[in-house]
């Protein structure tokens, strides 16, 4: 039995940042995309804030209205399949270039972006080495709630939490 994934109706109120700067605080930064819904993400993303430290990067959760007001592009399925990396064109506010990085792809370009990661940056520019990245970030992006849990959900009594992913394999 599958799911089908929908997507929520757009809030008129931002989600909560999590203290995290938004886009809203940072017009000209690039923006980090993560579900925020997500223990395990919210935790990864203000690991990234702190090796940032220069707000170049602003975040946000794809559950925000502001989403699907600047990246109509993107899919909810596949914000929901991993976190994207949209640069800024540093020009103008609220403008970004047209390159989308998720996934691993995302990590990669931050390695570029905040030098606390440029000692990471040579092992994920490696060769030919992106799929194999994008492979491990998937296994972990689809058991994100089993290992960290659901915002404001009670996970079962063996501690897993119902992916909205459902079944897929």
């Amino acid at each position: 039995m599958s799911q089908t994934l929908t997507k929520p109706d757009t809030q008129s109120t931002p989600e909560p940042t999590h203290g995290l700067p938004s886009p809203r605080e940072f017009p000209k930064a690039d923006v980090l995309i993560y579900d925020g819904n997500c223990n395990f993400c919210i935790g990864q993303v203000k690991k990234v804030r702190w090796l940032d430290g220069k707000n170049r990067v602003a975040f946000i959760s794809l559950h925000d209205s502001f989403v699907a007001e600047h990246f109509p592009d993107l899919t909810y399925e596949q914000m929901m399949d991993r976190m994207y990396l949209i640069p800024s064109d540093n020009k103008s506010e609220h403008q970004y270039d047209d390159g989308r990085h998720g996934g691993a792809a995302a990590i990669r370009y931050l390695t570029g972006r905040l030098p606390l990661l440029w000692i990471v940056a040579p092992l994920l520019h490696f060769p030919f080495s992106l799929p194999l990245w994008q492979w491990g970030y998937g296994i972990v992006a689809r058991h994100r709630y089993k290992i960290a849990g659901k915002r404001g959900v009670q996970c079962d009594e063996n501690g897993s939490c119902e992916l909205h992913f459902g079944n897929k394999k």
